[in-house]
């Protein structure tokens, strides 16, 4: 299986999709632990990305830079700047690619998550979408069903951090009321996530 322009427009479409019917859920989660902004973020950067995805190259590193671009111009929440490094970090690591093998996926999503924690000055275990990305690209190594696995991986990180207490981004002023509470940008990663599988 590889992924190539063809992949990524049909995850694009399918990602912009979810990001609108769940725009409600995510600002309102948002809302609990922050400005209550992470829907329209989410839905501005995948309809700037929907409106050029048409002119995007063949080439998937270039693709990806150009989405990365698209996602800044339309959003200048700290959420929106994560994003669009994630995809800078993979899109750099790919120029000049127009087919990439499965097998490069979890060491691309390491990359982004690596590139996120740097940008954002945040670590492991704040429970952030850091913590979903580090769970998908351990979950998808080696793997033999990587949909699956990606899309098991950031249920489970939503899982394993909804009884711990957000130590990191603006979540983190609410201390103990965070527990027991979803952290909107895993909710949006694993939105994201499924989309991009198709699970």
């Amino acid at each position: 299986m590889t992924i190539t322009r063809d992949t990524l427009l049909a995850a694009i479409d399918r990602i912009a999709a979810a990001m609108e019917r769940d725009f409600d859920m995510l600002n309102a989660a948002d809302g609990a632990l922050g400005d209550g902004d992470l829907g329209v973020t989410m839905t501005r950067g995948m309809r700037a990305i929907l409106a050029m995805k048409d002119d995007l190259p063949d080439d998937v590193g270039m693709a990806l830079f150009q989405c990365a671009q698209a996602f800044t111009k339309s959003s200048g929440s700290s959420y929106g700047t994560l994003m669009a490094t994630g995809l800078m970090s993979a899109a750099k690591t790919l120029r000049g690619q127009e087919a990439i093998d499965h097998a490069a996926v979890p060491d691309l999503i390491a990359g982004a998550r690596d590139k996120m924690k740097e940008r954002g000055k945040a670590e492991l275990g704040g429970k952030t979408v850091l913590d979903s990305l580090d769970y998908v690209a351990k979950a998808t190594e080696g793997a033999d069903d990587m949909s699956t696995a990606a899309a098991d991986a950031v249920d489970k990180a939503l899982d394993d951090f909804r009884d711990k207490p957000a130590t990191v981004g603006r979540a983190r002023i609410f201390g103990e009321k965070s527990v027991g509470m979803d952290d909107p940008g895993m909710l949006a990663m694993q939105r994201v996530v499924k989309a991009a599988v198709d699970r």
